[in-house]
């Protein structure tokens, strides 16, 4: 009998000896999520972040010997971290496109990108507020103060209120003052 033969027949007797399913007394009790952090910064995962340059390779992998996927081109994008390895970070973009990026040409600086047509700004976080000023879909605006469902954002001179659903870059629990 060759090797795998033996290991194939060992591991069919191994899953034939396993129950089909577990029943509620043997399920483990629901554990609550524990927040993920950086291995390299420390800082939370996923989070948010822009872009520094005005041109930023995007790599397979976190070295330069990987091969470049993508180039963002546009400074201050909001981008969000979902891992880090040494001076390099894996980044997503508002469509999921992403790769690694070496930290250098990312900034903390927190922007978002309107996902709206003609987006509303409001003078104060409510929908009847009078409004200050209006955003076309892909603007990016900076990051200033979020309640629960809005966010206080600046562009070009305008400040105001927009709601949290219109803008990818900020978390819909997350609030900062």
């Amino acid at each position: 009998m060759r090797h795998w033969q033996f290991g194939a027949i060992a591991l069919s007797f191994l899953l034939a000896t396993l129950p089909l399913h577990t029943t509620a007394a043997t399920d483990p009790a629901p554990v609550e999520e524990v927040a993920r952090t950086g291995p390299v910064t420390h800082l939370p995962l996923p989070r948010y972040v822009s872009m520094k340059a005005s041109k930023g390779n995007v790599r397979r992998g976190p070295s330069v010997t990987h091969r470049i996927d993508w180039v963002f081109m546009r400074r201050n994008m909001p981008l969000q971290i979902t891992a880090e390895h040494g001076h390099w970070r894996r980044v997503v973009d508002q469509e999921g496109v992403g790769g690694w990026i070496h930290h250098s040409l990312l900034s903390g600086v927190r922007t978002v990108l309107i996902q709206a047509d003609m987006l509303d700004l409001h003078m104060r976080p409510n929908e009847n507020a009078p409004v200050s000023a209006q955003l076309e879909m892909g603007v990016v605006a900076r990051l200033d103060q979020c309640l629960p469902d809005w966010c206080r954002v600046a562009v070009s001179g305008y400040k105001g209120w927009a709601p949290k659903t219109a803008l990818w870059g900020v978390d819909p629990s997350e609030t900062r003052d």
